[in-house]
């Protein structure tokens, strides 16, 4: 089992930036695929941007060139850089792991509560 617990959400004003953050917990090793997930109210949750265990990374893009993603193993944190959020970035934010480290969406099993935020004009 492994425990996701995000932080770092909160209220910003259009261009703002924010970071959020994802500690691992438990069965926590390097082999994960690691992802950040949005989900604003009214719509479908959708990917944002993932990290394998190469540190390859693959983002969504709405947010290429704005956001970057990046883990620290030896913490078992994983990170979401935010910048230049714009109104339509407004969402709760999950973090997620695929244990088979393929970085398949129907593969990550493993999801923290979220935590949420708001980009005013």
């Amino acid at each position: 089992q492994l425990q996701l617990v995000e932080s770092g959400g909160g209220s910003v004003q259009a261009g703002g930036s924010l970071t959020l953050s994802c500690a691992a917990s438990g069965n926590t090793h390097s082999g994960y695929c690691m992802g950040w997930f949005r989900q604003a109210p009214g719509k479908e949750r959708e990917e944002v941007a993932v990290i394998d265990s190469d540190s390859s990374t693959t983002y969504a893009d709405f947010v290429k060139g704005r956001f970057t993603i990046r883990k620290d193993d030896a913490d078992n944190i994983l990170y979401l850089q935010m910048n230049s959020l714009e109104v339509d970035d407004t969402a709760m934010y999950s973090c997620a792991a695929d244990p088979t480290g393929l970085c398949v969406r129907s593969r990550f099993v493993y999801w923290g509560q979220g935590t949420q935020v708001t980009v005013s004009p």
